[in-house]
């Protein structure tokens, strides 16, 4: 994790003082921001350890470094222990009011920061099979995926967006059969879909577009294969192109779509084969072929080719991944829902066994469930047995979904609340975020100003001077870190949680000026200007907390209650 300069002080510092209490050469102390602000700024528990290394009661230590630590240097007001020994900082004026001409300065790259070194980065996500429209687990799956890639651009790392098309395989062909089937039924003939098909009205749709498209006098020319393979590729494309609309509409934007079928059509899976053979990794047995996975941690070996001479899911995935090293990836992280998660632990030890157990990352996304009025909304209008993307979009915007996507962490469960989703007042926490900012906004209107007027050189006389103030003041000087801490855990929901706090303290920073105009952030005081430095420090954190997310950052907002 990346810390700014104060922390760099006071580590330092601190480190000095503990020298001086005795702790031995190269012994390193920990800082962390105390759950309860009142305590300090900044914490260590760094007499406790020492203490029981030095045989010394922890206090004691702890109280000899409150004594010989260089406060100066240190950037700090007071030092404080606590309980058996913690060490509590609270930082001094100039350790906070100055930085926020950091802020104002970097602007639109306040939270970025540069990686050492920069890795270059696949993030492959949704990678929906072809065969019908985006359900909400993709909508998960899509928001995490494109945060995560975010999150890491915003750290310095070169990332790729990709979408991985399952266009080929038994699934493919049932579409084909399926969209045959409802166009046979729209000319008048009898057919049925095939059992394991697919239903719901946009298979009826696709059909119909085929039809008008292509011309019933040239589908009737074809012979049956040729015929099943129109159907079997326009329905891919077709479906891939409405895939591509939802998630251009939910604001991801993909850089590449790679097609599995060009694994088998560039030879990349039979060369592959020869490989593993080449390194003795696979062998025959009942007719299939084996993969040695056992032999690098999975529970046993697995099979690559059956019996019958089909390959199995897991030997395309294997070719496409070492593709993407052939391509110069450092590093491939892919999101995959829970029904995958088994896939993993074979997938590193196959990679493990070709010496590319470092090149993949997995994200598991679990389920969603969509309630309204707290009950299951189970049904879609088009797809007929799933709620789709496109259509929860529609409904709250593509910031709510994204924002109630990203709030929780990818491993648990989420209820998904309509009508928390569609609530515009301060219990839905993307419109607490949204109109935090929004509210910072309206304040440069009212002053006659525009939020650029408001610079690094931007003259402030006086700090301001309540305790809420600089709880706002010492928020927003942790998005560098904050962002750098979640691109690294791949954990978005630490940067909603932290906006979702960052707002509540600026709304009450704001809404202390209803009890006492004094108060007030245009208030006519000798603070003033000081005050609008911090809205527009508090302006920049919002607008690129939101956006290193993905989410927009409103000027002006309507909600239901202030």
């Amino acid at each position: 994790m990346t810390h700014d300069a104060a922390f760099a002080r006071l580590s330092a510092a601190l480190e000095s003082a503990l020298a001086a209490a005795g702790a031995p050469e190269g012994f390193s102390p920990t800082l962390e921001r105390p759950r309860d602000p009142s305590r300090g700024d900044w914490a260590s528990n760094a007499a406790l350890v020492l203490g029981r290394r030095l045989g010394q009661p922890p206090r004691s230590l702890a109280e000899r470094v409150c004594e010989v630590i260089d406060r100066d240097a240190a950037g700090i007001e007071t030092a404080e222990v606590a309980g058996p020994g913690f060490l509590n900082f609270r930082l001094s004026d100039q350790s906070i009011w100055p930085r926020l001409a950091a802020i104002l300065e970097a602007d639109t790259r306040w939270g970025r920061s540069r990686a050492v070194p920069p890795r270059r980065v696949n993030v492959e996500f949704v990678s929906a099979n072809p065969t019908g429209p985006l359900h909400v687990a993709h909508g998960r799956g899509a928001a995490l995926g494109d945060a995560v890639a975010s999150l890491l651009e915003w750290t310095g790392h070169e990332v790729t967006r990709e979408f991985y098309i399952n266009d080929a395989g038994r699934q493919i062909e049932l579409l084909a059969e399926s969209v045959e089937a409802r166009y046979e039924e729209s000319a008048g003939r009898s057919a049925s879909v095939p059992e394991g098909g697919y239903h719901g009205e946009y298979v009826r749709e696709v059909a119909e577009q085929i039809r008008d498209t292509a011309g019933v006098d040239v589908l009737a020319s074809l012979d049956p294969e040729g015929r099943r393979a129109r159907f079997r590729q326009d329905a891919v494309r077709l479906l891939r192109e409405q895939q591509a609309r939802d998630l251009s509409a939910f604001g991801v934007e993909m850089d590449l779509f790679f097609s599995e079928r060009s694994l088998y059509d560039s030879g990349a899976i039979g060369r592959l084969l020869e490989r593993l053979a080449a390194r003795g990794l696979t062998y025959r047995e009942e007719g299939a072929t084996w993969l040695r996975t056992s032999d690098f941690g999975d529970e046993k070996d697995r099979v690559l080719i059956k019996n019958d001479g089909s390959f199995t899911y897991f030997l395309p995935d294997l070719a496409y991944h070492l593709d993407k090293a052939s391509r110069g990836f450092d590093l491939a992280i892919d999101v995959w829902g829970a029904d995958h998660q088994g896939h993993e632990k074979r997938m590193l030890a196959a990679l493990g066994g070709l010496e590319r157990a470092d090149l993949l990352e997995v994200l598991i996304i679990q389920l969603v469930t969509i309630t309204r009025g707290g009950k299951e909304v189970r049904m879609s209008k088009r797809a007929g047995r799933f709620v789709t993307l496109g259509e929860l979009v529609d409904e709250t915007g593509p910031d709510v979904a994204r924002y109630f996507f990203l709030m929780r962490r990818p491993e648990v469960h989420l209820n998904f609340d309509l009508d928390l989703a569609l609530d515009t007042s301060d219990a839905n926490p993307v419109y607490k975020v949204q109109y935090a900012h929004a509210r910072m906004c309206s304040v440069f209107r009212k002053a006659g100003m525009r939020p650029e007027d408001v610079g690094a050189d931007f003259e402030a006389p006086t700090a301001p001077g309540t305790g809420a103030e600089r709880g706002v003041a010492m928020a927003v000087l942790r998005l560098p870190d904050v962002i750098s801490a979640a691109a690294e855990s791949r954990a978005p929901h630490t940067v909603c949680a932290y906006l979702e706090e960052t707002a509540g303290l600026v709304n009450a920073w704001y809404h202390q000026g209803n009890l006492d105009p004094q108060l007030r952030i245009l208030a006519d005081v000798r603070e003033r200007s000081a005050r609008i430095r911090l809205a527009r420090a508090v302006q920049i954190t919002l607008r690129n907390g939101l956006r290193a997310l993905g989410l927009s950052a409103p000027e002006a907002l309507s909600r239901a209650a202030a």
